[in-house]
């Protein structure tokens, strides 16, 4: 009877949304936005003093302007804010800025100053398809940033555009202030097979310039990924290099593999599935936002659910979050944790 009553709580919550086509702001401007929410129940988890705790939130909205000012030059500015995620903070949301770059761009290739995306996941999180849902599982398994302040290139390197390059030299912190001398090196490089097939191989380099609070770190990912417009799936391996501090940490290697899937079962309705296997304990991953996890064992993250299309600018998304552990390094075997959830994403 309870889950039926959220369930019901959770559907009347999202009927009081609506959703409206991006707004034009003068000649040449427009603005949009996105929106995350969810209503979640913590069924399950590591941490006792979180458990059968639920609610509605928002994880992440997001409000953009873009602006062309010829064939050549254009810029945009993003505000991202959400709730805390941490199952402690009452704190209010707080925008922060999200984009806001230059972008230059001839057809072939581009070059964009300022906060922008980086290569980190771009074209995993494209084929995801759900970030509405949840974070790449870089993202999620806190190997990078989506974002970073410096200077991207990007581009096809042949004519037909099936090479390309995603080059960025950014601070390595994303979106806040700089405050050590290192900056942070990335690069993809894509190709895509087929019509259908892409391969990935990305790779960095983090300098901090022995900030103590900081770490440098050298990430290679690999991904190959099959997309259409009824079925998608991806398959990536990623080793991050964590070295140890210079007042004497050690060095670690980290281990990520992750597969993924969406397909569509009818017009208005799909499926999604994933699952990615840490195999070392996620080290910080107790102060994981809206899905925290235990430091003391491998862990296979796995999410599923079916997406329900109520508009062409609305989704409802019933899921469930599921952390599966394993080998603990200290204490005993751990149940799984479990997060049902019913999202609702929408744009505008």
């Amino acid at each position: 009877m309870k889950r039926i009553i959220l369930a019901c709580v959770g559907l009347l919550y999202t009927l009081t949304f609506s959703s409206q086509a991006q707004v034009a702001v003068g000649e040449k401007g427009k603005l949009k936005g996105k929106v995350f929410s969810d209503y979640y129940w913590i069924a399950q988890n590591n941490n006792n003093d979180i458990v059968n705790q639920n609610g509605f939130w928002f994880r992440r909205i997001y409000l953009t302007y873009e602006r062309k000012f010829s064939d050549s030059f254009s810029s945009r500015l993003r505000f991202s804010t959400s709730n805390p995620g941490d199952f402690q903070s009452s704190s209010k949301m707080v925008p922060s800025v999200k984009d806001a770059y230059l972008k230059w761009n001839n057809g072939q290739h581009q070059i964009l100053a300022g906060i922008s995306s980086t290569p980190t996941w771009g074209l995993v999180e494209d084929i995801w398809g759900y970030r509405s849902v949840e974070k790449s599982p870089l993202d999620l398994h806190d190997f990078g940033s989506s974002r970073d302040m410096g200077l991207s290139f990007k581009g096809s390197i042949d004519e037909g555009g099936k090479l390309n390059y995603h080059f960025f030299v950014g601070n390595g912190n994303s979106n806040k202030t700089e405050l050590d001398k290192g900056k942070k090196l990335m690069l993809s490089l894509g190709y895509e097979i087929t019509e259908h097939f892409v391969v990935e191989v990305y790779g960095d380099w983090n300098d901090t310039a022995d900030n103590p609070s900081k770490t440098d770190s050298q990430t290679l990912q690999f991904f190959a990924g099959y997309r259409s417009d009824d079925f998608n799936f991806g398959a990536l391996y990623a080793n991050q290099h964590r070295n140890g501090s210079f007042i004497g940490g050690a060095s670690t290697e980290v281990e990520l593999v992750s597969a993924f899937t969406n397909m569509a079962f009818s017009d208005n309705v799909n499926g999604f599935l994933r699952a990615d296997h840490m195999f070392d304990p996620y080290a910080g991953g107790s102060s994981n936002s809206y899905i925290p996890f235990a430091e003391t064992a491998e862990s296979i993250f796995i999410v599923g659910g079916v997406d329900f299309k109520l508009d062409d600018n609305i989704r409802l998304m019933p899921n469930l979050e599921a952390i599966v552990y394993s080998d603990p390094i200290v204490g005993p075997e751990l149940d799984p944790d479990l997060i049902p959830r019913l999202t609702l994403y929408y744009k505008f």
